[in-house]
């Protein structure tokens, strides 16, 4: 059986299909670098001898390499072309990985995670943007399955890394092998991808990029949804032990159940965006996120908030890989659009535990998720922002022009 060419772009129907599978294990692998890192943290804090302050300080790096970085990856993919500079980008992100367990202390620790969260960034960028790309030849939703990989991706290294962990493992030697494999199946994946190339005649965007305003307007909504998501992932197991007395066991396995009920969520919200489109979805997200966020506030009992803290997870699950394809679709420069609703949410990411714990400090807990519940009401306010735009008469949402399939 041959394969059918789509009529607006001239790629065979096999051939997208391989490529979504590619971009897909893309996500899984830089969802895996983190999930790694995450779990190794405690060692490199005994290894360096930082205080927490210091380790929170520490921290902080990945977060301003990340915003940084993140508006260079239009001009890096418009010079290569997409797949060489995601193949590029991948691996410094996978071989950054293992950084942060050979630095020695802090004066060490804090460029190794500068340059880890650069590569995280302007990856991500890379990454999302070819989805985009690939979602619009398929012509139908592949986004939120794609970050759904991501989070499989993240638990399969926090497996790993617990794993690493319990048996006591020199962290250096771990991340390196990790580092290694993950660069190996990073390049394998980036064969698959496709390779999307600007004409000659069109301008190359300008080194160092500020996110146009539709941009801003979209980052704001996936900023809600990624401060839900900080808050339910840092503070869940805290509100249970600490407002509602539960045990450390059950109390831990919220955060755990919260995290693996986004990973499902965005693994079959393809299908529901494709049934019902993206802004009735995020509506009905932010419905759901928003009667979570209520039981939370309400809970008098650990069973109460756990499924206050599960609705809040599926609520949110989808918003974010809706916000980055309705960035890639709102002009002419999907990578720049999309740094720009990245640089948003890594903020957000960046400032939810700390605003929570602030708010828990001057107030309480509760009031922290009566602030979540209002940001969950704002994505049934602004889901409209996230509409797919009205075809062009090839049938693309855009305009193609420029983009080239040389596989």
């Amino acid at each position: 059986m041959t394969a059918t060419p789509l009529p607006d772009h001239g790629i065979p129907y096999d051939r997208l299909r391989r490529a979504r599978r590619a971009v897909a294990l893309v996500f899984l692998v830089h969802g895996t670098v983190t999930g790694n890192f995450a779990t190794r943290i405690p060692w490199v804090q005994d290894h360096t001898g930082l205080s927490p302050g210091r380790l929170g300080l520490a921290l902080a790096f990945p977060a301003i390499g990340a915003a940084l970085a993140m508006p260079l990856a239009g001009r890096i993919s418009h010079r290569l072309g997409a797949r060489t500079a995601l193949r590029g980008l991948l691996a410094l992100w996978t071989l950054s990985l293992a950084l942060p367990a050979l630095s020695p202390g802090l004066y060490a620790l804090c460029p190794a995670l500068l340059v880890y969260g650069a590569a995280s960034g302007i990856s991500d960028v890379a990454m999302n943007a070819l989805g985009v790309e690939t979602e619009d030849r398929l012509g139908r939703p592949i986004m939120s399955g794609l970050h759904g990989m991501w989070s499989a991706g993240a638990l399969l290294g926090s497996a790993v890394g617990t794993v690493a962990a319990h048996a006591g493992w020199d962290a250096r030697l771990h991340l390196a092998g990790a580092a290694v494999v993950l660069t190996l199946l990073g390049a394998l994946a980036c064969r698959g991808v496709l390779d999307l190339r600007s004409a000659p005649e069109e301008h190359p965007p300008p080194r160092f990029a500020l996110p146009p305003r539709s941009a801003l307007i979209i980052g704001a909504i996936g900023f809600c949804a990624v401060f839900a998501e900080g808050a339910g992932l840092e503070w869940s197991a805290v509100f249970l032990r600490d407002r509602l007395g539960t045990d450390a066991g059950p109390a831990a396995a919220s955060t755990t159940a919260f995290a693996c009920t986004m990973a499902a969520a965005r693994l079959a919200g393809d299908k529901v965006v494709a049934r019902f489109g993206p802004v009735r979805t995020v509506r009905a997200g932010g419905v759901l996120a928003a009667a979570g966020g209520l039981l939370i506030v309400a809970a008098r009992h650990p069973a109460m908030a756990m499924g206050g803290f599960g609705l809040l997870g599926l609520g949110i699950a989808v918003v974010v890989p809706l916000a980055f394809a309705a960035a890639g679709r709102s002009g002419p420069a999907p990578s720049q659009a999309i740094a720009g609703v990245a640089t948003l949410t890594y903020t957000s990411g960046l400032i939810a535990p700390s605003a929570i714990g602030g708010i828990a400090q001057a107030s309480s807990l509760t009031m922290s998720f009566v602030l979540v519940t209002t940001l969950a009401c704002g994505l049934v306010a602004g889901a409209r922002v996230l509409r797919v735009p009205s075809r062009t008469a090839s049938g693309s949402p855009r305009a193609a022009t420029g983009d080239l399939e040389r596989s």
